[in-house]
């Protein structure tokens, strides 16, 4: 990919806790020549480094503080602190995250800059607003704007939040669905249908579905969120990248 464009690699799209050979939730954004590693779930770092040396690591994003988005931070401290003797780090996180790891010292490793509903961010050429969604722990939603084009990010949430709060006209929006229709209500988070309805009410030009639960039938969530949203839909798999 040359410098100047958008992609976005999948380097994990489990849900809760990893599936038997599964990872949980992460994501490679490259842009500009800038590098951001937004989500790292259990799993994630190893799969990082299939496209980028940790060296090469501009910026990570963390969604909240559930573990199946964050624990990888340990192993990208001690990688960090102790082999690249990298300091500066910087890590975007919601209030309290910092604090809930178990190696991390504060010896500047880590640039820790906490972000929460409404807060706006540069990361190196892209525009970062986020937006509190509906979930248990304060977890934020993004919206990653590179010149005309934008990524609209879901983290994980229940159906009281929307993607207007980041803005209309997303290229690509990337969502959660985690629930069949059945479960819809039962906890703080999408089915594959609400995620296609969610997609469509922001005029996405496209949809990828991600964060399945351990045991989801894949191909019935991408059904399912394709009947909504009323065009086509791809499923988030690991390893793969698409262009924004």
């Amino acid at each position: 990919m040359a410098d100047g464009g958008f992609s976005l690699t999948v380097l994990g799209t489990d849900g809760s806790y990893p599936a038997p050979g599964g990872v949980c939730s992460g994501y490679l954004l490259r842009y500009g020549g800038f590098t951001t590693w937004l989500d790292a779930g259990p799993g994630t770092m190893a799969n990082l480094q299939l496209h980028i040396g940790l060296d090469d690591l501009d910026a990570v994003v963390v969604s909240h503080a559930h573990p199946d988005h964050w624990s990888d931070l340990e192993g990208l401290y001690v990688a960090m602190r102790y082999f690249f003797g990298r300091k500066g780090v910087p890590v975007y996180a919601p209030q309290g995250l910092r604090e809930l790891m178990s190696g991390e010292k504060p010896d500047g490793t880590f640039d820790w800059r906490v972000i929460g509903d409404g807060e706006r961010a540069e990361l190196g050429p892209a525009r970062w607003p986020w937006s509190v969604t509906d979930h248990p722990v304060e977890t934020l939603a993004a919206r990653v704007q590179v010149g005309t084009r934008a990524l609209g990010y879901s983290a994980d949430t229940g159906a009281g939040w929307a993607f207007s709060s980041l803005g209309a006209g997303l290229t690509v929006a990337l969502v959660e669905a985690s629930l069949t229709t059945e479960a819809e209500g039962s906890l703080q988070h999408l089915s594959a249908r609400q995620a296609g309805a969610a997609a469509a009410a922001a005029g996405a030009e496209r949809l990828l579905v991600t964060h399945f639960s351990p045991g989801r039938d894949r191909e019935l969530a991408r059904a399912e969120a394709e009947a909504a949203f009323g065009g086509p839909v791809e499923v988030a798999e690991v390893g793969k990248t698409w262009e924004i």
